[in-house]
Order: C-alpha cells, then structure tokens, then sequence
C-alpha cells in the first residue's frame, strides 16, 4: 500500500513538472506573420527559398511560428512594401534591399553593388565584418529590421533584344536595372528602368524595354525572358551577388523571445546557403536548354564597355554617398572589407579557378 502511494506520489510529481514546462508553450500561443514578397510565389530562386525558409520554420517551432505569404502585388504594390512593413500594415517583407535607394542610397550595399563583394564576402562582411550591426542602424528610424535571407550567386549580365558591340550601343537602351547599376547605364547614355520582375517579360514584349537584368540562368529561365530577348550578356557587372533579406517591423520583431529571434536568424542564414546551392545546381541544365533548345546567344561585354562601366561606378558610388553622414560610413565599411578580402581572393579561389582551366 504503502509503495503504492510513493508510486502515485512520484507520477504526480513528474506530471506536475512537465504541466509547468509545457504551460509557457502553451501560454505563448501560435503566431502566424503577415508576410509581403517582391516577386511572385514559387518563382524559382527567390520563390523556393522563401517557401523553404518558412517550411524550416514552422516544422522547427512545432507550427507555433508560420507566414501567410502574398506575392507581389498582392496585398501591397512591391515598391509600397518598406512603407507597409515600417508602419507595422504587414508583419515582414521578403525582397531586396536596394529597392530602397530612394529612402537612402546605403540600402545598396546591404543587397548587391556594382564591381562589389561576391556572395560569401557579402555575407563574410555582414556577420564578421560589422555589416549586420551597420544595417540595424540604418534601419532604426524606420522602426525595421533586416536579415539576410537568399543569394542568387553571381549573375549574368541581361538579357538584350540586340547586341551590344560599343557603347555607342548602350545610347537611348531603355533598360530594367535597379540601384546604382541602372544609375551606371544612366551615365552611358542609357535609360534606366525600376520595375518588379513579375512586369519584366510583358514590358519586354511590347516594347516598352529593350534590355533587363533578372539574374542567372536557371532563374531567369523560370520568367521566359529567352522568348522575348535572345542575346544574353555576362558578366554581372552590376550584381556580383545578390543577398535578400526579410524585413521585419521592429516591434513584430522584439515582440519575439531571444530564443526565438536566435531561430529565425539561423533559419535565414541557413537558407542562403541552401539557395545558393541551389541555383549553383539548376544553372547548368539551364543553360544548355537556353543555348540549345531555345536558341539563346551567350554574349559577353566588350571589354571598353566594362571599363567604362567600372569607371563609372568608381565616380558614381563615392558621390552618392558624400551627403550622407550615414551612407558615407557604410560605403566605407564595405569598400574597405572588399579590400581587405580581395588578395585572399585572388591568392586561393581565384587560383583555383586558374588551376581548373588549364
């Protein structure tokens, strides 16, 4: 009897225990986040890993942290989304920073720079290097928060209805490229264009752009630009690699317990690395269908034109930043990161490349 009640007295005990561990979990709920996207659901490259990202998020939650996702467009305009975001109208935002440029020309370092950083050194420089902490002040008058989320890697150049031979080819090109690589082609003669990749292909279509840039070929061919444009350009000049981020409302943000924002941000660094690889994996196919069965004719840019493109931006950055306290301090951490990282560079990666090609 008397073992009877120890019995009962201990599976109480150890019922109470785990009633008080559970009962936190239990108070705290489930949150589903009001999620906003620069492009439209699914869509290769940007689609996949968000979808992946918010996947690896409610299984390692337990469904106590999910998204409701709309694509561009569909609940605010995808230029309208830092406003959305920063007045707490949606909880978070997936796009790319220098959608932006017009609130402070700094937002472009935190997504891709002309002649910049490749994908690893960006983020090298955003978790090691003070970028992050950079990106949260530059943030924190508009009540935002910022992660990097995806990378397409290095990409291609654009896709051209006519072929570039000089830059005398460049005049009048109206031509979709963001940030300050649409501000490069402005001072060469060229007329730039900031427009949602869902709206790409149909203005190529009628006419309304002669050139654009999306990003790499597996992506790329997912927009059916090779229907509409048949000359394909490298290399990036303008995106030697491209981070996305997730931008939350800072008060969705520190709403959330340091467990949990330490889950986030490792579930978002993990998802650069996977949507990396990725796109390092479909790029090939893509480009033997591209070339081979739908006629696609890979170019490469006139060695004066790059030099004039690389001169430009040597002016063109500098002088955008000057005015500003900020962007100026930002430009100076990144340009001289990129410049500490390049003999590295050249001395292992690059050599092996070298290597690889003999």
């Amino acid at each position: 009897m008397e073992q009877g009640r120890r019995t009962l007295l201990k599976a109480g005990i150890v019922a109470g225990a785990a009633a008080a561990f559970a009962a936190p979990a239990i108070a705290q709920g489930k949150r589903e986040l009001k999620m906003v996207l620069g492009w439209p659901r699914h869509s290769p490259g940007n689609g996949t890993a968000i979808e992946r990202f918010t996947q690896n998020v409610a299984k390692a939650t337990d469904g106590r942290i999910t998204f409701r996702i709309y694509g561009a467009n569909e609940l605010v305009p995808v230029l309208g989304m830092f406003d959305a975001v920063s007045k707490g109208a949606v909880d978070v935002a997936n796009s790319t920073a220098y959608y932006w440029t017009g609130k402070s020309k700094a937002f472009n370092f935190f997504s891709t720079v002309p002649f910049g950083m490749l994908p690893m050194e960006h983020f090298a420089w955003l978790t090691y290097g003070g970028g992050q902490k950079l990106w949260d002040e530059l943030n924190a008058p508009h009540e935002l928060k910022s992660l990097p989320l995806s990378q397409t890697g290095a990409q291609m150049g654009g896709w051209y209805r006519k072929e570039v031979k000089s830059l005398a080819d460049l005049k009048g090109l109206k031509a979709r490229y963001p940030g300050f690589g649409g501000e490069i082609l402005k001072s060469l003669g060229a007329t730039p264009v900031l427009m949602p990749l869902g709206e790409v292909f149909p203005a190529l279509q009628a006419g309304a752009l002669d050139a654009a840039e999306l990003a790499t070929p597996w992506f790329d061919m997912g927009y059916g630009l090779y229907k509409v444009a048949k000359f394909y350009y490298s290399p990036g000049f303008h995106e030697p690699g491209h981070t996305l981020d997730l931008m939350f409302n800072k008060k969705v943000w520190e709403s959330f317990s340091p467990a949990d924002q330490s889950l986030l941000t490792l579930a978002a660094h993990a998802e650069l690395l996977h949507s990396e690889s990725e796109v390092l994996a479909g790029d090939p196919d893509a480009l033997d269908q591209l070339t081979g069965k739908f006629g696609v004719q890979l170019r490469t840019f006139p060695d004066d034109v790059l030099r004039a493109m690389q001169k430009a931006a040597a002016q063109i950055i500098p002088a955008a930043v000057a005015d500003d306290p900020m962007a100026k301090k930002i430009y100076e951490s990144y340009t001289s990161f990129q410049k500490k990282v390049l003999p590295r560079g050249l001395l292992m990666p690059g050599a092996v490349w070298r290597m690889r090609g003999l």
